[in-house]
């Protein structure tokens, strides 16, 4: 639940509109995001399989007991329903198969341990993958004793061992995101969480994956609305949040 003033919020929205703050749109802030470097775009095959893997961002509430594809309740409230949504309105043609299986709390070495059934198992043409923020926040919390070196290590032995199972899939990796200056997230986080989006981009130029750039993607998104608005903690998306996630991910893909 967030915490947010309703009068502070309302006051920003009056200032943004009369500012013609307002007028910066889903696709503008996309498209800005996206600018610095153009997304590698996935093709979307005949028959494909989508995985989407991760932790609660990814997770976002799905039904861990319902096994079946391009069903709502596996794939939770959040960005991946929103997004598959989104591909099986647009390709009904395709036969398109999509899964979410994030787990709340997971780190990269968690993805590993249940890889076999959850990744590797469903034999994915296209692997999403978001992943890195606990590596980090459970270290801050001290949860965790990891570090940016064994998140580097974990992602990469994770993803030589998809590579080596699954030559052809195609890869897109989510940059771990973080919005200051609400509830979780302050000045303890920082400059130390930006080697993680660091890690997480040089490891998808590594591996020849699609990059969505998150970070960018909720910092532009300021310019319409404050950071309250896209997420209610700092690291969990609002539903506005979540729908601004699902729009970035689309565009990384065609059909």
């Amino acid at each position: 639940m967030s915490t947010t003033n309703p009068s502070d919020r309302r006051g920003f929205l009056k200032k943004a509109a009369l500012g013609g703050l307002l007028t910066v749109g889903i696709p503008a802030i996309i498209t800005e995001a996206f600018a610095a470097n153009k997304p590698k775009k996935v093709t979307l095959k005949q028959d494909a399989v989508i995985l989407f893997q991760g932790d609660s961002i990814t997770d976002a509430g799905r039904k861990k007991d319902n096994m079946d594809f391009n069903s709502p309740s596996a794939l939770g409230s959040g960005y991946a329903f929103l997004a598959a949504s989104d591909l099986l309105l647009q390709h009904p043609g395709k036969n398109l198969r999509i899964y979410n299986k994030g787990i709340s709390g997971n780190k990269v070495y968690q993805l590993a341990e249940r890889w076999e059934n959850d990744a590797l198992g469903l034999k994915p043409d296209v692997l999403s993958i978001l992943i890195g923020v606990n590596d980090f926040w459970h270290k801050l919390n001290g949860n965790y004793d990891g570090t940016i070196q064994t998140y580097r290590d974990d992602f990469k032995k994770l993803l030589d061992n998809t590579k080596q199972r699954l030559p052809e899939v195609k890869l897109i990796i989510g940059e771990p995101f973080a919005v200051t200056g609400i509830k979780a997230v302050n000045e303890k986080w920082y400059p130390a969480f930006n080697e993680y989006r660091q890690a997480a981009r040089e490891i998808a130029d590594a591996y020849g994956a699609t990059f969505i750039p998150y970070q960018t993607v909720f910092d532009k998104a300021q310019k319409s609305a404050p950071g309250v608005y896209w997420t209610y903690d700092g690291v969990h998306p609002s539903l506005a949040g979540a729908r601004l996630m699902s729009q970035a991910w689309l565009e990384t893909v065609k059909g």
